[in-house]
């Protein structure tokens, strides 16, 4: 007798394609790099559409989110919305961070409000592939795709 049944119908929070989503959000949101790295696979693609970034190693990407972290450190993700799709999994949402800018005065603080959408692949309870979309301008995080973006000499 096999007692090693799958159920088609019991998924469990750690493989829900919504909950992965929304736990990596929400890691990034606290300042959890290693917690949020960890929910993809090691063969992944993350795509940042607004920087025109594309990071498929571990190190870069939790490299990527630390920097942002440094730059943006109190930086917030609010999910206001899901959809779930089979192993796709989208969320809307809204981030919220102050940028330090210096200035002949002193320092000024400029509040940030971005919505976006990220949009995710799940497979066996791992991140597959990554896609985030918002307005780069709004967004303010040139200087952050900078540090990611070879220059070539011509």
């Amino acid at each position: 007798m096999n007692t090693s049944i799958k159920s088609d119908t019991a998924v469990t929070a750690v493989s829900n394609p919504e909950y992965i989503l929304q736990s990596v959000l929400t890691a990034l949101s606290n300042g959890k790099i290693s917690e949020a790295v960890d929910q993809f696979r090691d063969d992944f693609t993350f795509n940042d559409h607004a920087l025109e970034l594309e990071f498929t190693d571990k190190g870069r990407l939790s490299e990527f989110f630390q920097k942002s972290r440094e730059l943006f450190p109190d930086t917030a993700v609010e999910v206001l919305s899901t959809f779930e799709s089979g192993d796709h999994v989208i969320a809307e949402w809204k981030l919220t961070a102050t940028q330090t800018v210096t200035h002949w005065v002193g320092q000024l603080q400029v509040p940030i409000s971005l919505p976006g959408v990220s949009i995710a692949e799940i497979e066996d309870g791992r991140i597959t592939h990554w896609s985030d979309y918002y307005d780069e301008k709004t967004s303010r995080r040139v200087t952050l795709a900078s540090l990611f973006t070879d220059w070539i000499e011509h």
